[in-house]
C-alpha cells in the first residue's frame, strides 16, 4: 500500500508541470499489432482538448508498455488491429502504472479484442472487465453522452460498448469496442467522416482526458 501511494504521489506530481502542461501518449507493444495506427488521431486530440478544454498539452510522446517512462504521462492510449503481447516486465509495470494513477484508454481498431482481453486478465487477474453504464461520470465531463460511446465506423453491425477496469473506486482503463473513437480523431482526409461523426468522437476523447486528470471516484459492481 504505501509503495502504491508513493507511486500515485509520484505520477500525479510528474505527469503535470509546475504550469500545468502535460503531454498524452500512445503505447508501443509487441506481438505484431499495428500500435502505430491512426498516426494523427491523439495529436489531433490533443489539440481538440488545447481548444475546447484550454489544456496546456505538449507533443504527443510515444512509450513502451514497458518502460518507466509510461510513469510520465497522465493519459495513455492504445490502438490496434491485431495481436498484443506483453511480458512479464510489460505486466508488472502497467499494473503498477495503473494502480499508481495513470490511465490507459484502449480502443479496438477491429481485431484486436481478443488478444487484448487476454492480455488484462494477465495483468489484473484478480479484476474484471466491467462494461460501464451510460450515467457514469466517464460518459459526463465536459460533454454529455447519454446513450454511451459514439459510433464512428461500423463492422459487425454491433453497438458501441465501453468497458473498464476500477480500483478503489477509480476508473483506470477504459475499454472501447464497435466504436473506432481513435479514427474518428484522424485528420478529415483520412476516413472521409462526416464532420459531426469527427466532432462527437472528439468530444468524447476529450471527457476521457478530463477524466484521467480529474475524474470522480464511482465503484461498479459486475
Amino acid at each position: 500500500m504505501k509503495k502504491l501511494l508513493f507511486l500515485f504521489v509520484l505520477i500525479s506530481s510528474a505527469i503535470v508541470a509546475q504550469d500545468g502542461s502535460f503531454s498524452l501518449a500512445v503505447l508501443q507493444y509487441r506481438g505484431g499489432g499495428d500500435w502505430y495506427s491512426n498516426p494523427t488521431s491523439v495529436p489531433n486530440l490533443a489539440e481538440f482538448c488545447r481548444e475546447q478544454l484550454n489544456m496546456s498539452i505538449g507533443e504527443t510522446k510515444y512509450v513502451e508498455v514497458g518502460s518507466p517512462d509510461l510513469f510520465n504521462y497522465p493519459f495513455v492510449h492504445m490502438t490496434g488491429h491485431g495481436n498484443v503481447v506483453f511480458n512479464a516486465n510489460d505486466r508488472e509495470n502497467l499494473r503498477l502504472y495503473l494502480l499508481g494513477g495513470g490511465f490507459l484508454h484502449i480502443d479496438d481498431n477491429y481485431g484486436m479484442d481478443a488478444f487484448v482481453r487476454n492480455q488484462l486478465e494477465q495483468v489484473f487477474p484478480e479484476k474484471e472487465l466491467v462494461e460501464i453504464p451510460f450515467d457514469h461520470p466517464i460518459y459526463h465531463q465536459k460533454y454529455d453522452f447519454n446513450t454511451g460511446l459514439p459510433k464512428v465506423h461500423e463492422h459487425d453491425g454491433a453497438s458501441p460498448r465501453g468497458y473498464g477496469i476500477f480500483h478503489e473506486g477509480r476508473l483506470v482503463l477504459f475499454y472501447s469496442v464497435e466504436s473506432d473513437l481513435g479514427d474518428g480523431w484522424e485528420d478529415p482526409a483520412v476516413h472521409n467522416d462526416p464532420e459531426v461523426i469527427r466532432l462527437e468522437a472528439l468530444q468524447m476523447g476529450a471527457n476521457l482526458v478530463q477524466y484521467a486528470l480529474v475524474g470522480e471516484k464511482t465503484e461498479i459492481t459486475p
